[in-house]
């Protein structure tokens, strides 16, 4: 390399800052040296001397979800949702002998419920986020549900539930008496609050559906019941399987989309209870 060249490139790398200047003389020289602007070096030049350019790492901008969720907030944390609709064809005194154990149950009795819950394993660590419920009042078909929005509310769901129910309500579910009720007693146990399910008649559905249609259809599932003898076809249903995952990315600050579906789902399961006990009694 020539001196000349050699001479040019330490000049460049001291424009840099890659030198250290001189002292100043005297105060006045240091702020006047301040004052000067940094000489740019060619990003050429910059990529010759092995020079970096400093840049400034983007602050991502947080997301916007969709966090609405229908119906009214009755407690903190916990939402209630009410709608009606035409009922089933379902006479007074419903005739239960299609079940093992009934005889005639009364119409006005009936709750047909269903839980969404954290997991579908069971046990102390599950837990039911959401309880649908159907009865028949003034000639209508009432769907009530809870939703709750936070851990701390599920003793005002358990409350709220429990005001549904009297020592004469006929429960009807579908596998309900293997899952849906056992886990509300752990719940209630849990806590601490008195059971009011364990006392009440359970009509469970599931089973009269599987001596009537078991080798019909490929499965006796609740949907697949539905599509075959209801007529029900399920349109953007979410399944039960990640009803979970939908209410913990809810808890953890995501969208409400599947949630909204999860509510959707359930809705549509106990309204199809109330349909499925009018076509077994029929």
């Amino acid at each position: 390399m020539s001196a000349a060249l050699a001479e040019r490139l330490r000049a460049l790398q001291r424009q840099a800052g890659k030198s250290r200047p001189l002292a100043s003389p005297s105060p006045l020289g240091e702020e006047v040296a301040r004052s000067q602007p940094t000489p740019q070096v060619p990003d050429n030049i910059r990529r010759l001397l092995g020079l970096r350019t400093r840049t400034l790492a983007a602050v991502p901008t947080p997301r916007a979800y969709d966090r609405h969720l229908p119906g009214d907030e009755i407690a903190p944390g916990l939402r209630y949702l009410e709608s009606r609709h035409e009922p089933p064809a379902l006479p007074p005194a419903i005739d239960a002998r299609f079940a093992r154990d009934f005889t005639d149950v009364a119409r006005d009795d009936v709750l047909c419920f269903d839980t969404e819950t954290t997991g579908l394993a069971g046990g102390t660590g599950t837990r039911a986020f959401m309880i649908g419920a159907a009865d028949l009042i003034d000639g209508q078909l009432r769907i009530r549900q809870l939703l709750t929005t936070t851990l701390a509310a599920e003793q005002a769901m358990l409350e709220t539930f429990a005001r549904w129910l009297s020592p004469a309500t006929v429960l009807v579910s579908y596998n309900g008496r293997s899952y849906d009720a056992p886990l509300l007693k752990a719940r209630y146990r849990l806590a601490r609050l008195p059971c009011p399910v364990s006392p009440l008649a359970h009509l469970d559905l599931l089973h009269p559906a599987r001596r009537r249609w078991r080798g019909r259809w490929e499965n006796c599932r609740l949907a697949t019941i539905e599509h075959r003898v209801l007529g029900v076809v399920r349109e953007d249903d979410l399944p039960g399987s990640e009803a979970p995952r939908a209410w913990r990315d809810y808890l953890a600050g995501g969208p409400a989309t599947d949630l909204r579906r999860v509510l959707a789902h359930n809705h549509t399961d106990v309204r199809s209870l109330a349909a499925l006990l009018a076509h077994l009694s029929g």
